[in-house]
């Protein structure tokens, strides 16, 4: 076994319903990782015994006897419930008994305690969180997706550091190209923070293509694109509310009349390839970046389908060691201003 994983069990919508089998199938096809399974422990056997599975060497369990809630405030989840399934997790990663925790549960909890008991990685300010988006080239790395809504130009840069860090070891690319999301191409516009970004990335080692607009993050123009929480979180949003409208959109007109129904039986094929191509799900698996440890957030409302590709993200990570590869970038960064 070369990858542990500890899976908060209990958090996101569903809880051991979709955790515990995603996990099953996750074991049955790939023979080299193990995995923690936190949470409540009768729940957990409950789950297990419904797919005729049980604890093994692969396949422990650590009773956790609270639950962070979806709606539960950070701080109460990190001051008022020591014993959850999602702290447990973090635990595991801290003492070096997991190489990588996953958890679908609150998005500000889970960023506060990773934070607050797994720290930083050195040289970095502010973690931030990436997820892997579909481009018309295959697929691009955004960050920072809501962690933090004020940024300076140096926390841009060290987002485009990490970002750069994480593609080169997920995809094997030398030198990941970047891009500063911002209202044109020019490097005279943006606020003054973006545009001191754009000085800070032009003069790093970095391979920086320079300034993006929203529409270059689905044209797949870059392999990196670097923005502040706050314009992060509402492109990303924005971009899952135009998928549903789409989605709903075309459903309407195949079922307009029996003509229509007929053209969407003829179309089925490529309505299909188009929904694979597209399905959010293979994309789920949010990295909370800059920790010194793997923390991945699952969406809160994954299906079993979903929670698998957040768990093979986990497992990537921790085999492609981006942690050390971030260590040592910003290793080099430092020595070199020094």
């Amino acid at each position: 076994m070369d990858v542990i994983v500890a899976i908060d069990c209990m958090g996101g919508d569903h809880g051991a319903h979709v955790t515990v089998p995603a996990v099953l199938q996750y074991l049955a096809k790939d023979p080299q990782s193990a995995f923690i399974l936190v949470g409540r422990q009768p729940a957990i056997e409950s789950e297990l015994a419904r797919h005729h599975a049980r604890p093994s060497a692969r396949l422990r369990i650590r009773h956790a006897a609270e639950v962070v809630e979806m709606d539960e405030q950070p701080a109460s989840a990190l001051r008022g419930k020591k014993d959850s399934s999602m702290r447990a997790a973090i635990d595991l990663v801290k003492k070096e008994e997991a190489q990588a925790c996953v958890s679908a549960g609150n998005t500000g909890a889970l960023m506060a305690i990773s934070r607050f008991v797994l720290k930083t990685l050195p040289g970095i300010d502010r973690p931030a969180i990436a997820t892997i988006l579909p481009t018309l080239k295959g697929h691009t790395c955004m960050l920072d997706l809501g962690a933090n809504v004020d940024c300076t130009a140096e926390h841009l840069l060290q987002f485009a550091i990490m970002g750069s860090e994480l593609v080169a070891s997920l995809d094997a690319k030398a030198q990941p190209s970047v891009g500063l999301l911002n209202i044109g191409e020019e490097d005279i516009k943006g606020s003054e923070i973006v545009k001191r970004a754009g000085e800070l990335l032009r003069a790093s080692d970095l391979n920086f293509h320079g300034n993006v607009e929203g529409d270059d993050i689905y044209k797949g123009t870059t392999d990196v694109v670097v923005c502040d929480g706050f314009v992060g979180n509402v492109a990303l949003k924005a971009s899952e509310g135009l998928a549903q409208m789409l989605a709903t959109s075309l459903r309407e007109e195949f079922g307009r009349n029996l003509l229509t129904r007929l053209a969407g039986l003829v179309a089925s094929p490529v309505i299909r390839h188009f929904k694979r191509r597209v399905d959010h799900r293979r994309y789920n698996g949010a990295t909370l970046i800059g920790l010194r440890g793997i923390v991945i957030k699952s969406h809160g409302s994954a299906d079993v389908f979903a929670f698998g590709f957040a768990i093979e993200r986990a497992v990537e990570e921790a085999r492609g060691g981006v942690l050390r590869h971030i260590e040592e970038r910003m290793s080099h960064i430092q020595q070199t201003a020094a």
